[in-house]
């Protein structure tokens, strides 16, 4: 088996999805480096070594088992970049199209060994992220006809976070901030740190110090969890304010306060926001709801790695 670094120059992406760029890409071969370390250690695959003669040919099909949006496809093509069989990288769908069970989403030739010796890396890839493509389809389809976009959270798995966040756009959700560093979010225990500090109105001073020191065009948003709280952060006028854990009927009039004071402030709920009750929230009328569970609660859609002695 002969597998390089997937970092090398010259490597190849075959039909990568739209908004599979370079900061997906650096996570991926991160990623593959890793999973490549823990898999074949020092010694590599030393069932196939022993039982596949050098030389071998043979294929494999990714095969849905269950309806989905796939995601993951561009790092499988890495991944055989790694193991030198990009030349037999077949693939029949692309990263966002849904899937039904038994489709085929994408074939590769090429030596058996290396077909064999990769496939839990690349399942490992297609099936979390198609997972996560395929929650967050379920929760945009609840807000449709509304206003509301569905944004993802930092709940991310550790080290995954660039993919993760192009798997939900992949289901069509959008990215919230990346992390700490992109965009103000003023939230409840910096409030509670300002109070506690002898401040007596943290919203507007937190508000205040984020304008002085963020780089200019930083998005600025501030969460609330009382409509009172609401109230004084309209005020402020933030780029949005986040309103935490309140019910429909509450929304409704933040958001009729927003429109008769601040329309030009958005509107985000945010708290436990499940596939049961999102569309309660978004025919509210708010401009985004955040969903944590996009990340840390998707499910692994399950997808089959078929290999054959045969090549097609």
């Amino acid at each position: 088996m002969k597998r390089r670094d997937a970092t090398e120059e010259g490597r190849a992406m075959t039909h990568p999805a739209p908004g599979f760029g370079d900061a997906e890409r650096r996570n991926a071969e991160a990623l593959i480096r890793m999973a490549l370390a823990e898999d074949l250690g020092d010694l590599g695959d030393v069932t196939t070594q022993a039982v596949i003669p050098p030389h071998a040919r043979g294929s494999a099909r990714l095969t849905a088992r269950a309806p989905g949006v796939i995601s993951g496809l561009p790092i499988v093509a890495m991944l055989l970049e790694a193991f030198e069989i990009a030349d037999g990288w077949r693939p029949r769908k692309v990263d966002g199209d849904r899937i039904a069970a038994g489709e085929v989403v994408a074939e590769l030739v090429g030596d058996f060994r290396a077909i064999l010796s990769l496939e839990r890396t690349a399942l490992d890839f297609v099936q979390r992220l198609s997972g996560v493509a395929t929650l967050t389809a379920r929760f945009v389809a609840k807000v449709e006809g509304t206003a509301a976009k569905v944004l993802d959270t930092r709940k991310t798995t550790p080290g995954w976070r660039a993919l993760e966040k192009y798997a939900v756009r992949c289901g069509g959700g959008c990215n919230h901030r990346i992390g700490l560093y992109d965009a103000v979010l003023i939230k409840d225990n910096h409030l509670a740190w300002l109070k506690v500090d002898g401040v007596a109105d943290p919203i507007p001073h937190a508000v205040a110090a984020a304008r002085a020191a963020a780089p200019a065009g930083t998005t600025i948003e501030v969460e609330v969890d009382t409509l009172d709280q609401f109230d004084v952060a309209l005020q402020c006028r933030p780029d949005i304010v986040l309103v935490d854990n309140l019910g429909p009927a509450a929304l409704v009039e933040a958001v009729r306060r927003r429109d008769e004071r601040a329309p030009g402030v958005l509107l985000e709920s945010s708290g436990g926001v499940t596939l049961a009750t999102i569309a309660g929230l978004a025919g509210t009328g708010v401009d985004r709801i955040s969903v944590g569970a996009l990340t840390h609660s998707a499910i692994a859609l399950d997808v089959a790695f078929d290999v054959s002695a045969e090549t097609p």
